[in-house]
């Protein structure tokens, strides 16, 4: 069923609980990357924009201890979101209590108040990431209504999303709705023919995706270190390349399951150590001393031939070690494929390849980038994700 929107709220004079995806990567208490902040601001201005009162809460980091507070407020993230709005932004130290009442209680419509990490609550117990029932409903006794727009912490069922959303009516936030109607999509209705292309380092990481997808998908491409562990499943010669030997058996079986949707790299970047500084060399066998880090130029020249005519692509995990430059053609290669295919709905399932992306400059030229790398991967797995469950359904 489908759930409520922002936009389904009575807004007018009420004040809005917004659980939001401040996780933001911060060094010596500056924030480095204001992207999910970014993110954020269509929901808070549109909140504002209807005379609600913002109330924002978010994790940043764990905290377990006393000592791991340190670095992990959210004090600088209410001054960015200061200067992004172009208006006060309060910020309340503490996440319960007269303070924080009061705080609430001074708001004025369209007013905008950030409270502390919710992770400080797990100090003394997880109360948090317990989702302790008693901390979801004071938090809740705070709004009139709340909006989730954290998809980066759906698959977790806490305090600040399930725990709240169980007292107060809810409804998801812009951010959250592109999520379920992306990401969503791809597993409930997507548009045929769909391709999924996944990488990354591990089999055993994507298990429950590749089988999922299998199902759901035309094709399935396969790269990054994971492809070693299929060749070793087919008997190929791997060299000393990444592979799982407790996971060959499951690979077989998957590539009996797949009916030849599963296509796996046809050549592959060799070197004889896992350095940046050696001569590469391009084999369609791995040499016995050599390991490939990253699909050569003819699998390049086959996922883009596979891709043409896709309606939905979805894309999660790097095909090489794109973080070293000898390294990168691979993932550059198939991102660059992506970005230029016509009427297609491009989807990057968040994590490395959302990074690789936005790195490569090619952010702009796909139709969705995922902020949740966990939830993505188990919302494709087709998994009930706690934290949209949770969201009132519409009417």
């Amino acid at each position: 069923m489908a759930k409520k929107s922002v936009t389904d709220l009575v807004l007018n004079h009420k004040k809005v609980l917004v659980r939001a995806d401040f996780n933001v990567p911060m060094k010596d208490g500056v924030i480095t990357n204001d992207n999910r902040i970014v993110a954020a601001l269509p929901t808070i201005e549109y909140i504002t924009s209807q005379n609600g009162k913002v109330i924002l809460f978010s994790h940043l980091g764990k905290v377990k201890t006393e000592e791991d507070k340190a670095g992990k407020s959210l004090r600088p993230v209410a001054e960015r979101l200061s200067e992004l709005l172009g208006k006060p932004v309060t910020f309340v130290p503490v996440t319960r209590g007269k303070e924080l009442e009061d705080a609430i209680a001074a708001m004025k419509d369209g007013d905008v108040v950030v409270f502390e990490n919710t992770r400080f609550e797990d100090i003394d117990g997880k109360k948090e990431s317990g989702n302790d029932s008693e901390l979801g409903k004071y938090w809740a006794s705070l709004g009139d209504v709340f909006v989730n727009d954290a998809f980066g912490t759906a698959h977790r069922a806490h305090a600040s999303n399930v725990g709240v959303a169980t007292n107060i009516e809810s409804a998801a936030g812009f951010l959250m709705e592109k999520e379920i109607k992306f990401i969503g999509g791809v597993v409930e209705n997507p548009e045929r023919p769909l391709v999924a292309i996944l990488g990354g380092a591990k089999v055993s990481d994507k298990i429950g995706v590749i089988e999922n997808l299998l199902k759901v998908a035309d094709k399935v491409l396969v790269g990054g270190g994971m492809t070693y562990t299929f060749f070793a499943a087919q008997g190929r010669e791997i060299g000393s390349s990444l592979v799982e030997t407790d996971k060959i058996d499951l690979a077989k079986s998957l590539l009996e399951k797949a009916n030849g949707k599963l296509i796996l790299p046809v050549d592959s970047v060799c070197v004889k150590e896992f350095s940046n500084d050696l001569p590469t060399e391009i084999h369609t066998t791995i040499p016995a001393d050599m390991m490939s880090l990253d699909v050569g130029p003819a699998t390049v020249e086959l996922f883009t031939k596979e891709l043409q005519g896709a309606k939905t692509v979805i894309w999660n995990g790097p095909m090489g070690v794109f973080e070293m430059s000898n390294f990168a053609k691979g993932t550059i290669g198939v991102c660059e494929a992506i970005a230029n295919l016509k009427d297609a709905t491009t989807i990057i399932g968040g994590g490395d390849s959302a990074a690789a992306a936005m790195q490569l400059g090619f952010a702009d030229k796909f139709t969705h980038i995922s902020t949740g790398g966990g939830a993505s991967l188990e919302y494709l797995e087709g998994k009930v994700l706690p934290g949209v469950a949770s969201i009132s359904d519409q009417a």
